[in-house]
């Protein structure tokens, strides 16, 4: 049962870099999103933020919802340790 909880736990982890790695390119404003390789990145990270983003507008033009997206991954990746 330990080793499915680590497994839960890596994905989660390798999510959260793709969610990190998202948000970095992000502040390049010559990435071409509708092309390859970003597009991809974009289609597996545009879905999951989506419901963070209605719940927690960018205040300032900041925006904080990839934050608290990777805090509650962070928080099941514990649980998943713990618990499985």
């Amino acid at each position: 049962m330990q080793q499915a909880g680590a497994l839960v736990s890596t994905l989660i982890e390798g999510y959260t870099f793709v969610i990190i790695l998202w948000c970095l390119l992000s502040w390049f404003p010559n990435i071409r999103w509708y092309e390859q390789p970003f597009k991809t990145l974009d289609m597996l990270v545009q879905p999951f933020m989506a419901p963070f983003r209605r719940l927690i507008p960018p205040m300032g033009g900041i925006d904080l919802s990839p934050m608290i997206a990777i805090l509650i991954l962070q928080f099941i990746a514990q649980q998943a340790r713990t618990y499985l």
